[in-house]
């Protein structure tokens, strides 16, 4: 899959429609540290979201990015202008999803293969650190 970068593609009234990569919360968070150490080299972590049970993260990436999307252990869900948009910033409530990293506190959005990237990564050291036990 060729990178699609950060830039998005503006949907109605000039906001991007987005795609929304989910992974296990474990392999997530592994995922955000790795990016945020190597931003200088790959990128910054774009948004993510959490959802309310603490069981998965989202990742913000460009629209289009679910078209080609294959990684074993996480999904890819186009929006389609189904409301997932920078815009609906809102701060989350006891037991409900919202946001780990807001839109407005990191980067537009998370590039997919830093992400495919980052992913691999933390599932090796999960497994690693598992098989250690």
């Amino acid at each position: 899959m060729e990178s699609t970068g950060t830039n998005t593609a503006p949907g109605p009234a000039g906001v991007p429609d987005l795609d929304l990569v989910t992974v296990p919360t474990r392999q997530g968070l592994e995922a955000v540290d790795i990016i945020r150490r190597s931003a200088g080299r790959s990128g910054p972590v774009g948004p993510v979201l959490h959802d309310g049970s603490g069981d998965t993260l989202g990742f913000l990436v460009p629209p289009g990015t679910a078209d080609a999307w294959d990684l074993p252990g996480s999904a890819c869900t186009q929006s389609d202008g189904r409301g997932m948009r920078f815009g609906d910033a809102v701060s989350p409530t006891a037991g409900a999803t919202g946001w780990l990293l807001p839109p407005e506190a990191v980067g537009p959005v998370t590039d997919p293969e830093v992400l495919r990237a980052a992913l691999g990564e933390a599932a090796r050291l999960i497994e690693a650190a598992d098989n250690c036990r």
